[in-house]
């Protein structure tokens, strides 16, 4: 009786944490984990006590659609402010949220967006990011 309980409750663990992106546990682990799975990355600059992240966390990065993308193919990492995280001094921008796309160098792919962006807009980014970093993969730039 004790192991079905167990593995129910294991179960019921694994389909929470399949709702949620899986973030990388920092700035460097993620950057190593992009370059040994050679995925771009999505990196957020980030606070707490922000308007706009706190929309963004619970509208857009709350979406199925966006989450199960980002964990397909993207590596994820936050960073906040108000925790004192580590961020690499040339993405500190003065508006939160800032959401980067990285090669998994750490080299900016674009300028970041910056404030919450909707779903629907927020897959299409995704899309064109994912789209030209396989086009710069193909080409070894």
């Amino acid at each position: 009786m004790r192991k079905i309980f167990f593995y129910m409750i294991m179960l019921l663990a694994t389909s929470l944490m399949a709702n949620e992106i899986h973030w990388a546990k920092d700035f460097k682990s993620g950057i190593a984990e992009a370059t040994k799975e050679n995925k771009p990355v999505m990196f957020v600059f980030s606070r707490h006590t922000c308007k706009y992240c706190v929309i963004l966390e619970k509208t857009t990065f709350s979406d199925e659609r966006v989450i199960k993308k980002l964990n397909k193919d993207f590596i994820s990492i936050v960073s906040y402010t108000d925790d004192n995280d580590y961020t690499p001094r040339e993405l500190w921008r003065p508006g939160t949220p800032s959401t980067w796309f990285l090669l998994p160098n750490a080299k900016p792919m674009y300028q970041p967006l910056v404030g919450a962006v909707d779903a629907d807009n927020f897959l299409n980014g995704l899309d064109i990011v994912k789209t030209q970093f396989d086009k710069i993969q193909k080409n070894g730039k």
